[in-house]
């Protein structure tokens, strides 16, 4: 069991109603993270996660076989140019 900060930025932090929250993770990958999260926070998360991304150990990943542990950002789509 993998005890995981949560910190969520910008519209995953409305999503989510809060800036972050501690989960305990059973199979601690970015896709049972992904998973979780929807599950808690609905629709709104499941919009955010669509194009968003997972800041892991300083990495920015989509792979939901990525182990996760720590501190994980959820981090929504940015815009740029």
């Amino acid at each position: 069991m993998a005890d995981i900060l949560v910190r969520y930025f910008a519209a995953a932090e409305e999503a989510a109603g809060r800036s972050e929250e501690r989960l305990a993770l059973a199979d601690a990958t970015v896709g049972s993270l992904r998973a979780e999260l929807v599950a808690r926070h609905g629709e709104p998360m499941e919009k955010v996660l669509r194009s968003g991304s997972f800041l892991v150990g300083g990495v920015v990943s989509r792979d939901p076989s990525r182990e996760v542990d720590g501190v994980v950002d959820v981090l929504p789509p940015f815009a740029g140019g």
